[in-house]
This record gives structure tokens, C-alpha cells and sequence, in this order.
């Protein structure tokens, strides 16, 4: 069955290391919307830090950010589908995350292009300061709007507000967290792990009880009047895992988790250092739509 619509992550996939994506790479997500296939992004990335990347791309779909809860046209800011974190969760996640000394970013205005706010990082939690620098210089004029320190995170939270909340660590400390969050908060959210080991890094993204990659693509796919076998996802990490495992074409990329790689339905391209999701394209819609 021809593929209509094709999701791709971001960081480990589209991009390379230098967080660029290639003039190959571009250029087969060129051709196959030349050939009718609708491109968009899945990606843990908040829709303020995804929309540049968005924009230089070009894609002919919504994009999915905060890992599917918020889908939004990426010039536009129209938003296609959005979920929120209950209030109560909110609260309950936040107090959590604090009784064990972990330090929360919250995310927030679906509305607008969002706004990221922090209260306290800790001196040894030194990727999320890198990451908070990262994100200030990203969005430059607007670093005041996009990221904001706030005395206490509790005080913003308001109505219909929060899309998603997470933290961030040393892969053994992330893991206990992330058993500590799923046990007092049950299905009340759901909780996504993205990690990386070679760095010791984990980051933990807390998110409404429904909302993932996964359930995003449905909902694109439904709006499009397309089943699962038309869906074809190409990702790299343990966030990706749910819509891997709905699409009709799954594509892993050669950086991916071992265990990811080991999963027989799964195809294995390049890595995201190599062109691989251009590799994916030209093998699985170039060469066959």
C-alpha cells in the first residue's frame, strides 16, 4: 500500500549531530511531497524550539510537538489538536518531582507559540543549564518570552494552560524518578523517556494520560482518512516507541538504542549522521509510490 503520510523525529533522526538537517535530506522530503505524501515532524521538542526547524523545512502538515500533546501549523500557529495536563496532575507531578529534588520545566500557552518556565536549577544538573542556554539563544529576540524564571512554578499554574512537564538527569537517577512518578501518578499521565547513555543523560517528559506520537498520527491520519498501513515513521528513541509500533513502515535509525535495532518488524536505515532518513525515503516511497 502507497504511504500518504510520513513522520519523522528530530534530534537523533532528521538532524545530525551538528543539529542541521542535510541538503539530501531536504531534498527527498522534497520528492516525496512531489509524490503526494504528506510530511510533518513527531518530536519531544516543544513547539517553540521545533517551528524554526519547521519553517526551514517546509513541511505540508501541522507539525506533532511535546511529543504529540500539541499539533500546530508551523507558519500559521493554528493549532489542529492539543492536550492538556489537569491541574490537579500538575500539582502532583511538580510535588513529586521536588520531594525527590529534581528540578521541572513547564511548559506552557498552547495558543501562542509557548512558553517555558523554570523556578531553580541545581548546580550539578548541568545539562539542563546547557539546555536553557541553548534554548535562549535559539530564540533570541524573544529568549525573555520563550524561556522565563519564575520565584516558583506552583504561582503560574493556570487553567487549561500546561501542556507538558518534565525533568532531567543522569540516566540512574532519571530511572528511579520516572518509577517514583509512575507510581504515585498511575494513569493519570503519561510519562515518556528519552535517553541516552553514552551521555548519561536522560530526560523525563510528563504529558496528559492520552497523549503521544502515536495518538497524534491517528489523529492526522483520521483527519486524512488514512489507515496505519499509509503511515510510515522513521525515529531513534524509546519516545518514538509507541508510534513505531503503529505505523504500517517503521524505520529505526543505525544510531538508535540497541534494543530498538533487535526488533524484528522494525527496519534499519543509516544513521542520522549518514542521510539516513533520505535513505528511508528513497528506499521505501521514492522507489515505490
Amino acid at each position: 500500500m502507497p504511504i500518504k503520510l510520513l513522520a519523522l523525529d528530530l534530534d537523533g533522526t532528521l538532524l545530525n549531530s551538528e543539529g542541521q538537517i542535510t541538503e539530501r535530506n531536504k531534498l527527498a522530503i522534497r520528492n516525496a511531497e512531489e509524490k503526494g505524501v504528506k510530511v510533518t515532524i513527531a518530536t519531544g521538542r516543544r513547539f517553540r524550539d521545533a517551528r524554526p526547524v519547521a519553517l526551514a523545512a517546509g513541511f505540508n502538515a501541522p507539525i506533532l510537538t511535546h511529543n504529540g500533546a500539541l499539533i500546530k501549523h508551523a507558519e500559521t500557529l493554528e493549532t489542529f489538536s492539543v492536550d492538556l495536563l489537569e491541574d490537579a496532575a500538575v500539582r502532583e507531578i511538580l510535588r513529586v518531582g521536588y520531594s525527590y529534588g529534581g528540578n521541572a520545566l513547564v511548559s506552557a500557552d498552547p495558543v501562542g507559540k509557548g512558553t517555558l518556565f523554570y523556578d531553580n536549577i541545581s548546580d550539578e544538573n548541568v545539562p539542563l543549564k546547557r539546555y536553557v542556554d541553548w534554548a535562549k539563544r535559539l530564540h533570541g529576540d524573544e529568549a525573555e518570552e520563550a524561556v522565563h524564571q519564575v520565584d516558583s512554578l506552583e504561582s503560574i499554574v493556570e487553567p487549561n494552560d500546561i501542556i507538558h512537564i518534565s525533568f532531567s538527569g543522569g540516566c540512574d537517577a532519571m530511572f528511579d524518578l520516572q518509577m517514583l512518578l509512575e507510581d504515585e501518578l498511575s494513569d493519570s499521565v503519561n510519562i515518556l523517556a528519552t535517553i541516552y547513555p553514552r551521555l548519561d543523560f536522560t530526560l523525563l517528559d510528563i504529558l496528559p494520560p492520552h497523549a503521544s506520537k502515536a495518538a497524534g498520527l491517528n489523529k492526522l491520519a483520521m483527519a486524512e482518512k488514512l489507515s496505519h498501513e499509509e503511515i510510515m515513521v522513521i525515529g531513534d528513541n524509546f519516545n518514538d516507541l509507541e508510534m513505531l509500533e503503529y505505523a504500517g513502515t517503521s524505520v529505526v535509525m543505525a544510531n538508535a538504542d540497541r534494543s530498538l535495532l533487535e526488533r524484528e518488524e522494525f527496519y534499519t536505515t543509516l544513521g542520522n549522521n549518514e542521510d539516513g532518513v533520505a535513505a528511508a525515503i528513497e528506499e521505501f516511497i521514492l522507489a515505490v509510490n
